[in-house]
């Protein structure tokens, strides 16, 4: 017979002990060990680490043939437990038998091992010597055999626990509880539902720990069914809290619709503030009844109960609701009325959407102001048509609310409106209103509205072409870009300003929008200002670094052309950083003629340790660290000599 290597065994013990059993199921299944060798290993003269692996893998394999060499083992302290394993396992009457025999032998922990054993085999033969048992001297002995008995749970079982209830002492309260309650949950299970009620009765009646009262007073009300209703609207009226939160257990699980209606009527009777926590359970329940009962309460309800419905309904309602919700949604009280838009943004019933924009053909003052906030909440695209007229409201509460819609789900027709209705009005409030909506459209849109956004910069007001500005830049593109330069040359300064911020800011449209290299090379170098010169270089290194169809080299040969027309430091800064950026030797070629400018000397230094303070293309280990120790012997600042050690000491 081929012996399975002990070291196995060992392995895969210790992994059981540390958390991840059934490990042995992790073996190839050529090496997992016949019946017949875990036997011999448990009747060899082996380590008790290896027998206990033969017990925890005779779970898998073993047949009753294992169950008279395990059956020894229960009265094994170091194996026991590693026995029990087994025959709880073994699908065979042999194992309950070995269990009973034993059961009749043992004392003490072992004892109580082995009737936690006949519980989990639910061994119905075992319930008389479990029945002795209950009466052991030994607490955790009668507790075990009371608990055994709950996991049985025939009818049997559940006489000799309830004879038991009679005269237990009290260390046995707990065990004998939980056995009462298991084993009356069982029986309910089985259909024996009036043996199951004697019994949940007996153990509410009895002197046990509240947790299992409540437990048995859970299963009396389920076994009962419709019945129970009495007894569940009992634990809802009582005055403690534990029995209380058992009811509102119970209300979502025990079935019937006429419990739903009991439910519904206890609702008012119950204090104001058990009255949201009821209609939450409700809530829960699948009847048809529901909605009636919460959308009353959404009417007429006490301000918590009220706020409760509102807040349920969007989970439980459907369209018919809309205009209680609606109601809620402009009613003085600011938590109602938040918790109502809130339901009437998330309410996904079917039906929804078109009962808002009925009720929107016909609502006024801040019921239609809330409507269309909805509108563009839940975009409701086909209630533009409804929409875009309210941007002229009279209310400016409906005002604002169109316009929130309108910049959520407008489209190219509603640029041509935003941009008409900013061009006549002279409120500045309210121009600052159209042009936020008339930059989130247009900006969505893209390139397809410039035409309609260029009488904004052809307009006759300064304040005007600058909103058109701003606007032809969220979108970007050719014929926005040419309208755009030619504002550069307004006869107006700060429309000319305005225009210069925006070509240097240009939109990242590639490749449509790399045509914005040219003016701003040109504004680098005659912009009418200083400042408009300053704009047009940044732009255009922003270009250069954003341009997917320049490579490293070519960005920098761009960046020498520019370096003649630096005058100022800043500048020469932005290109030195933009030049540590760029992964080529050209750069660091580039970079080292710079560094005799003192105005940006040290900025040279901090550009070259990020260049080679890691691995350069085309540049050698050697070149590096020769850059490094230049930066180390020259720099003036610190922390950058501190950079440049630490990466020469890398390249090392």
């Amino acid at each position: 017979m081929k012996t399975f290597p002990a070291f196995l065994y060992r392995v895969a013990l210790g992994l059981t002990l540390l958390g991840g059993a059934p490990n042995l199921r992790l073996l190839p299944a050529a090496e997992l060990p016949p019946e017949r060798a875990l036997i011999a290993v448990l009747q060899s003269p082996a380590d008790p680490a290896d027998k206990a692996l033969a017990c925890r893998q005779l779970a898998i394999r073993g047949t009753r043939n294992a169950v008279p060499v395990l059956a020894p083992l229960l009265a094994d302290t170091n194996l026991a437990s590693w026995a029990r394993i087994a025959l709880e396992a073994i699908p065979d009457p042999a194992a309950d038998a070995a269990l009973r025999e034993a059961a009749g032998k043992l004392q003490g922990r072992l004892l109580v091992g082995v009737l936690n054993s006949l519980g989990r085999r639910r061994d119905p033969q075992g319930v008389p010597v479990l029945t002795a048992r209950l009466r052991d001297a030994d607490p955790e002995v009668a507790g075990a055999a009371a608990v055994a008995l709950g996991h049985i749970g025939n009818e049997a079982a559940a006489a000799a626990l309830k004879a038991r209830l009679a005269d237990a002492p009290e260390a046995l309260d707990a065990a004998l509880g939980e056995g009462c309650v298991r084993a009356a949950d069982q029986l309910r299970a089985a259909g024996r539902t009036a043996a199951a009620l004697e019994l949940y009765e007996a153990a509410r009646a009895a002197r046990l720990p509240l947790q299992q009262r409540l437990e048995a007073t859970r299963g009396a009300i389920l076994a009962r069914q419709a019945d129970g209703l009495p007894l569940l609207l009992e634990q809802l009226r009582a005055e403690d809290k534990p029995a209380f939160a058992l009811g509102l257990r119970v209300a979502r699980e025990l079935p019937c619709v006429a419990v739903t209606e009991g439910l519904i009527r206890a609702l008012d009777q119950l204090p104001p503030a058990r009255q949201p926590l009821l209609l939450r359970a409700l809530a829960d329940r699948p009847d048809a009844a529901v909605l009636p009962a919460v959308l009353q309460a959404a009417r007429v309800g006490a301000p918590e109960l009220r706020r409760t419905a509102v807040e349920l309904l969007e989970h439980c309602g459907d369209a018919t609701c809309v205009p209680v919700l609606l109601e809620a949604a402009t009613a003085a009280d600011r938590d109602l009325a938040r918790t109502a838009r809130t339901s009437l943004a998330r309410l996904r019933a079917a039906g929804v959407d078109a009962a808002l924009t009925d009720q929107l053909d016909r609502a006024r003052g801040a019921q239609r102001a809330v409507l269309l906030e909805l509108c563009g909440q839940r975009r409701i695209t086909s209630a533009l048509p409804m929409v875009e007229p309210a941007l002229q409201d009279p209310d400016p509460a409906v005002r604002r609310a169109a316009l929130q819609a309108v910049s959520v789900l407008g489209g190219e027709a509603q640029v041509t409106e935003l941009a008409r209705l900013y061009m006549e009005t002279r409120d500045e409030a309210r121009r600052a209103e159209l042009e936020g909506a008339l930059l989130e459209v247009s900006g969505r849109v893209g390139a397809r509205v410039v035409a309609r956004l260029l009488p904004l910069v052809r307009h006759t007001e300064p304040a005007v072409r600058i909103t058109g500005v701003h606007a032809l830049a969220g979108v970007g593109g050719a014929q926005a870009l040419e309208a755009v330069v030619a504002a550069t040359r307004d006869p107006v300064e700060a429309v000319q300003d305005e225009a210069v911020r925006a070509l240097s800011t240009w939109p990242n449209n590639w490749p449509e929008d790399v045509a914005v290299a040219e003016p701003l090379l040109t504004l680098m170098k005659s912009g009418a200002k200083r400042a408009h010169q300053v704009l047009g270089f940044r732009g255009y290194l922003q270009y250069l670094q954003a341009d997917k169809r320049l490579d490293d080299p070519a960005r920098v040969e761009r960046i020498r052309e520019l370096l003649p027309r630096l005058q100022w430091p800043e500048e020469k800064q932005a290109a030195i950083s933009a030049l540590g950026a760029l992964r080529t030797a050209a750069a660091l070629d580039l970079l080292q003629t710079l560094a005799p400018d003192a105005a940006v000397t040290e900025e040279v230094w901090s550009a070259l340790v990020n260049l080679v303070g890691r691995d350069l293309p085309g540049v050698s280990p050697e070149r590096r660290r020769e850059v490094l120790r230049e930066v180390i012997s020259r720099t003036r600042n610190e922390s950058l000599r501190r950079r440049a050690q630490q990466a020469l000491e890398a390249i090392r």
